[in-house]
């Protein structure tokens, strides 16, 4: 049996104008889990990535933390959708910049709306594939480690989105409830797998144990 672990990217750029890329804090994060695992002596048979930059820039403090070496193999199947996207689709006025806390909840409140319409099929937002195709996106890469790396450990480094939908597709979740898990991933949470040739099997989701010191309290993160 296999071991998959799935992490979500450090703290990107919420309310910039390109969010994507990683904080400082984001930066610390990444690479205090890549540290964590480095003490434990974890190490991975393979690693598969997004090929978005807070992707790479996390996997580069992961690796800069544990000193792995190994080149990941990126897979764009385990790209973020775009949010901006999803709430132009539901509400096309332009939005202030979500820099209060009002804003930032009626944000999320868009967010979750639009989301439910996209995996419904009721709207379709620019430039976005429509939701099956996301979904086949998150689960080829699965296929792909159950078929390449039996016994293996492996490692996806990704975002919330893909993420979420991975947990709901093994979990057989309602969309409400893939939209619950991923509005409450943390930045650097680890989601853990098993899997065998025919499946994967959930074991933990959005845990942070390399922020369980009182020390990192502050470092916890959700977008």
């Amino acid at each position: 049996m296999g071991t998959l672990y799935l992490v979500r990217h450090g703290q990107a750029s919420f309310g910039a104008d390109d969010y994507d890329q990683l904080s400082a804090l984001g930066q610390r994060q990444s690479e205090r889990l890549g540290h964590y695992w480095g003490e434990r002596g974890l190490r991975f048979d393979a690693v598969i990535m997004g090929s978005l930059r807070r992707h790479a820039q996390t996997w580069e403090g992961i690796a800069r933390g544990a000193g792995y070496q190994q080149a990941p193999l990126v897979w764009p199947g385990l790209n973020e959708y775009d949010s901006h996207a999803v709430i132009h689709a539901i509400h096309p006025e332009p939005l202030p910049r979500p820099d209060t806390p009002e804003r930032y909840r009626q944000h999320f409140r868009l967010l979750r709306d639009g989301l439910a319409q996209w995996m419904a099929g009721t709207i379709s937002p620019r430039g976005m594939p429509d939701y099956d195709t996301f979904v086949h996106g998150v689960t080829s890469a699965l296929d792909h480690v159950r078929r390449h790396h039996q016994g293996g450990r492996v490692l996806i480094v990704s975002s919330g989105g893909p993420i979420a939908t991975a947990v709901g597709h093994i979990l057989g979740a309602s969309p409400d409830a893939t939209i619950a898990l991923n509005m409450r991933i943390r930045n650097t949470a680890v989601a853990q797998f098993e899997f065998t040739a025919r499946r994967h099997h959930l074991l933990t989701y959005n845990a942070l144990p390399h922020l369980d010191d009182p020390s990192c309290a502050d470092w916890v993160t959700y977008a």
